[in-house]
């Protein structure tokens, strides 16, 4: 059986103010650095140890692995083997047009239904910016290719994977654990890990 943690970034100075952040390079809050810093106990508590690690090439989600490792002591060693690897593909979704706008103003002033749209449409595309369709799709990419065979390689049994709502949500779908259909029923909490198994070659929720 595998361990894959899921791990959204802990909050961002951009959560905190309720902005849409997507590609933008925003540090964790005071809050973030907590809830980042909270996970890593709870895994130091469950014993659990990371043979690889997967982040965006975004800061939030390096700042939140590196934290987690920290208080593991797992920091130096793994990025001194090459273990901690950043691409482009766990990205945020990009928001387009409405990056940097606050959520609610932007709901007033085009519509509670067409923001909805927007947040929580499969297919549907923000001005200049992704849908959740084009992030499945380049997630699965980088998931077949690289996150897979690392996956199943023998040497790794626990994997961490500190990345964003939309990129996660992605993976869950690449993983058939969710359809698109029903993928917004997931509640990805900042700083919350979400515990996937890999067993019988089918992936799960751990309860």
């Amino acid at each position: 059986m595998k361990n894959i943690l899921l791990i959204r970034h802990g909050q961002s100075e951009w959560n905190k103010l309720n902005l849409f952040t997507g590609f933008k390079n925003i540090e964790l809050s005071e809050q973030g650095i907590e809830e980042a810093n909270k996970a890593g106990q709870n895994f130091k508590n469950l014993d659990i140890k990371f043979n690889i690690v997967f982040t965006s090439e975004l800061k939030r989600a390096q700042e939140t692995a590196k934290i987690i490792l920290q208080n593991l002591d797992q920091w130096d060693f793994l990025n001194n083997q090459g273990k901690i690897i950043s691409n482009i593909n766990l990205n945020e979704r990009d928001y387009g047009d409405l990056t940097g706008l606050n959520k609610k103003e932007t709901a007033e002033k085009f519509g509670e239904e067409q923001v909805h749209k927007w947040r929580r449409g499969y297919s549907d595309q923000p001005p200049n910016g992704e849908s959740l369709e084009d992030v499945v799709r380049r997630v699965t990419k980088y998931f077949e290719e690289v996150i897979k065979p690392a996956i199943q390689s023998n040497e790794n049994d626990n994997i961490l994977i500190a990345a964003h709502g939309n990129s996660l949500r992605a993976l869950l779908i690449v993983m058939n654990i969710y359809e698109p259909h029903n993928i917004n029923s997931v509640e990805l909490s900042t700083g919350v890990p979400i515990h996937v198994i890999l067993k019988d070659n089918k992936f799960s929720i751990k309860d």
